[in-house]
């Protein structure tokens, strides 16, 4: 292609153009949803947290694993006459000072 003179300097408008649509508003991850369950006066178990969370039950004990790993210190209560324990969280990580 041969450059003319009227093709030479002159600069394309740039286009703005506004957005289709609105970022959604950031959605509580179940991770969050756990800890808060879990950080309730009552705590929570097993059964409860798996139908809450839509987790199969050996998800939800890795994810109380993975909580611990993180730092979170959680409590196991066990109330007897056949009912599945309750746990909850007594003490979280501390943040790291740089």
């Amino acid at each position: 292609m041969i450059k003319t003179a009227k093709s030479v300097g002159a600069p394309k408008a740039a286009t703005v153009r506004p957005p289709k649509r609105m970022a959604a508003p950031a959605k509580a991850t179940k991770k969050a949803r756990l800890i808060a369950l879990l950080s309730r006066k009552s705590g929570a178990d097993v059964p409860g947290l798996s139908t809450t969370l839509g987790w199969l039950p050996h998800t939800t004990r890795a994810a109380l694993t993975g909580l611990r790993k993180a730092g979170y210190e959680i409590a196991k209560v066990k109330p007897g006459n056949g009912k599945p324990s309750r746990y909850q969280i007594i003490g979280s990580p501390e943040a790291d000072v740089v």
